[in-house]
């Protein structure tokens, strides 16, 4: 069913609605509040499926947000703007940004942070101005998920949640900056900052791990070793720069030592892109004495406490926290969807299926399988 305006204010279109955790998508026809000063309503064209969107969903926290829509990795064409919004007009193209950045507070001019004080990443499922929704179903109010949800054909951010872009570029493929890719790169060119010749060692190869890769590879690292324990992964890994494939359940001694082994000692970068703080150990452990720099990317499902010897850090390693890259949303994402027009970095490679919004369950379950990198859903046009 398309979309269709109620009124000169309210939207009603179609949503995949998460009702409660762990259970399937509902399609249901929801309303759209029109935006309120300094936000924009966008008509979302494709959004991709992010593994941490899963890790919300299958969350069991308390107290729980729901009804909720989900989805935050977008991109899509502003219908409307509110009152105070100068920088968007109707027909920009934008991707949508899980945390904001609204030029001003002390982070966003620090140029030592990328976490924005006014427009974070949001968890309470509100909206940053107000603290109320701007869904509803059948009279009922349905939460947000990470200033964004786009699992629903149009959405209300706030105009620091998004950015615009060129035109010219394809809506299907730049979708995956919003997330997944863009997260990757900067955690290896922004927070760890990758030197020519380096070892690199990636603790799974999901499309984050990858980016990493990408990264990696684009810095000029010497050899890139992938760790991941399915081995689907070890031949599409070569394709983005991994340069040795390591399976941990090949080996009858701990995957660090294995890791220590074969680069003499310990790796000069390791990342975590699994979500498991027990593999930070891990990867602090693969990491050689003196300089190595192990970053964590990934979103824990369980057990969100880190325990490492602290020998570990005496010994001049260091372990840095990356959220979205270190990349300041607004201001850095432009130059990257530059880059993927001049051919300097890969996109449509993490994309393993195009699905209809109506299939978005299959997206769901394709991922939980391990079965994809990158979904990618098609609204209705």
């Amino acid at each position: 069913m398309s979309s269709s305006i109620k009124n000169p204010s309210v939207v009603t279109c179609k949503a995949a609605v998460a009702w409660g955790a762990g259970e399937p998508l509902v399609m249901e026809e929801v309303e759209v509040s029109p935006p309120q000063p300094m936000e924009i309503r966008i008509k979302v064209v494709c959004t991709s499926l992010c593994r941490s969107d899963i890790t919300a969903w299958e969350s069991q926290a308390h107290p729980p947000i729901y009804p909720r829509i989900f989805g935050h990795e977008a991109s899509g064409i502003v219908e409307s703007v509110g009152q105070g919004v100068t920088e968007f007009e109707e027909g920009d193209h934008v991707l949508t940004l899980f945390m904001g950045e609204c030029m001003r507070c002390r982070h966003c001019t620090s140029g030592k942070s990328n976490i924005c004080q006014a427009l974070g990443l949001e968890r309470r499922g509100l909206m940053h101005s107000d603290q109320k929704t701007r869904f509803s179903v059948r009279g009922e109010p349905i939460y947000h998920y990470c200033a964004v949800s786009s699992f629903s054909e149009y959405t209300v951010v706030h105009s620091g949640c998004a950015v615009k872009v060129d035109s010219i570029a394809p809506l299907e493929k730049i979708c995956l900056l919003s997330c997944g890719v863009a997260a990757g790169l900067g955690a290896a060119w922004k927070v760890a900052d990758i030197s020519e010749g380096s070892t690199v060692v990636i603790f799974g190869l999901g499309t984050v791990g990858l980016s990493v890769a990408q990264g990696a590879k684009l810095r000029g690292a010497s050899r890139v070793i992938g760790v991941d324990t399915n081995p689907a992964k070890s031949e599409k890994a070569k394709a983005f720069g991994v340069t040795d494939y390591v399976n941990p359940n090949d080996f009858n001694e701990p995957i660090q030592q294995v890791i220590k082994r074969i680069t003499d000692g310990g790796a000069d970068y390791s990342f975590e892109c699994v979500g498991d703080t027990g593999m930070i150990t891990t990867a602090l452990q693969s990491c050689c004495d003196g300089w190595g720099v192990t970053v964590t990317l990934g979103v824990p499902k369980v057990k969100p406490e880190i325990t490492a010897h602290y020998g570990l850090f005496l010994s001049g390693r260091t372990l840095k926290g990356s959220l979205f890259g270190g990349w300041k949303p607004k201001s850095d994402l432009p130059s990257l969807v530059d880059m993927y027009l001049r051919k300097e970095i890969q996109i449509d490679e993490f994309i393993t299926h195009n699905l209809p919004f109506e299939d978005i369950n299959k997206a769901f379950n394709l991922m939980r399988e391990g079965k994809c990198l990158r979904c990618v859903i098609h609204m209705p046009r």
